[in-house]
């Protein structure tokens, strides 16, 4: 046991090379002065940047407000694509009723929707409510696609015994679809979530004067790259550290899968 967890923590230690490899090229392409620091300021000078943003509090808000943000509007449009894509994937007349028309909408970019919400201001108020239906949208459709997608694989066998044994309605759907649907559902959950993040950035140039998407216009229009840099590497390791939990949850869900692990090869 004690093998496997070092072994483990190895595997984890593996992913970092890449990364610190890339930051010691970055601060050594700036410090022979190949790339301006002023344009690309070196890791060294963002690591400064940092320091000053979480010293004087001003970071730890940036990064509260965001990720509330982001819980919310991801709860929200995960939610009602549950729902929706349970009602899509079980009844093939609801599914050509409205599946057509959120194909069509899925495919219209996330910019796209953000003068959409500053006509609707008026009607929804300049406060959370445009940055978090945008980031709902954007969460939505990866979990209604692999949902849809997850119950219409679901083996026709499993179902089939589920209706020997006197399985219906709710119950067929809780003890049979829902189970062998997690595979796809925790893909598009995954998916979703990293589509928050990143509809985020495009929320918070809704009338924002908070968040790390703020921050990231906000050093923009100042000319401050290292400001860009910091809210971009921010933002990265908030999606990383938000997608390993659900990992860790998929891990424990999901245990009873008999899967292939490349480990073994």
């Amino acid at each position: 046991m004690r093998e496997w967890h070092v072994f483990k923590l190895a595997g984890r230690a593996q992913g970092l090379i890449v990364p610190l490899v890339l930051l010691v090229i970055w601060e050594a392409v700036v410090r022979v002065q190949w790339v301006s620091a002023h344009l690309l300021p070196p890791p060294s000078e963002l690591v400064v940047t940092l320091g000053d943003l979480a010293g004087d509090g001003a970071l730890w808000g940036h990064i509260g407000i965001s990720t509330l943000r982001v819980l919310i509007g991801f709860l929200i449009g995960a939610g009602l694509a549950l729902l929706v894509g349970a009602a899509v994937g079980l009844s093939r007349r609801i599914e050509a009723l409205f599946d057509p028309t959120f194909q069509a909408l899925r495919a219209i970019p996330s910019l796209a929707w953000v003068p959409l919400l500053l006509l609707l201001l008026l009607w929804l108020g300049i406060d959370e409510s445009p940055k978090i239906t945008l980031i709902a949208i954007g969460a939505f459709f990866p979990v209604y696609l692999n949902f849809v997608a997850g119950i219409h694989n679901v083996d026709r066998k499993l179902v089939e015994v589920g209706g020997i044994y006197g399985l219906s309605g709710l119950r067929l759907v809780t003890r049979i679809f829902l189970p062998a649907a997690l595979p796809n559902l925790f893909t598009g959950l995954r998916t979703g979530l990293s589509l928050a993040w990143m509809f985020l950035v495009a929320a918070e140039l809704i009338a924002a004067t908070r968040g790390l998407g703020y921050l990231l216009t906000d050093g923009r229009e100042t000319g401050r790259a290292d400001l860009v840099l910091v809210a971009i590497l921010v933002l990265a390791l908030l999606g990383k550290l938000s997608d390993s939990l659900l990992v860790g949850l998929e891990g424990r869900w999901l245990s009873w899968r008999d899967t292939f692990d490349n480990r073994q090869v």
